[in-house]
């Protein structure tokens, strides 16, 4: 186990042929060259690790993501905001929780709804707690 051996390639500007290879001791350190193949590929194309596909790709996926995560909900948010701010007098509308009623009275932030016509009983309510206008929607 004193002998260590290293094998190792040359460019092709050395003069010598084949391989050799001899034991290196811990009086001479020596090198061992071998011929390079002149028909072997090279392997020195570089290829771009982000093709003008797989780049496409991308982008349509942080596309997708916008629409999916940010788009969508926002869209959503200001179609709720305007029908809460379209809300007029008698329109029947379905809160959050399931209560239908109908509007009575409009303030700053609050709504009253008159949940009961035989004992006129009504409820205060916040306008983000609204549902849906079942006045306005007939679905």
């Amino acid at each position: 186990m004193n002998n260590i051996w290293i094998l190792a390639q040359t460019d092709g500007s050395d003069a010598s042929s084949g391989i050799s290879s001899e034991p290196i001791g811990s009086e001479q350190q020596t090198t061992t060259t071998a011929q390079s193949d002149p028909n072997a590929p090279t392997g020195t194309q570089k290829r771009n690790p982000f093709g003008g596909t797989q780049l496409i790709f991308l982008a349509l996926m942080f596309v997708l993501m916008y629409v999916i995560l940010f788009r969508g909900p926002r869209k959503k948010q200001q179609q709720h905001k305007q029908m809460v701010q379209s809300l007029a007098k008698n329109d029947r509308i379905q809160t959050i929780g399931g209560i239908i009623g109908t509007v009575v009275d409009i303030k700053e932030d609050e709504i009253t709804l008159k949940i009961d016509e035989s004992n006129n009983t009504k409820i205060k309510i916040l306008r983000s707690a609204i549902g849906k206008n079942m006045s306005k929607d007939k679905n």
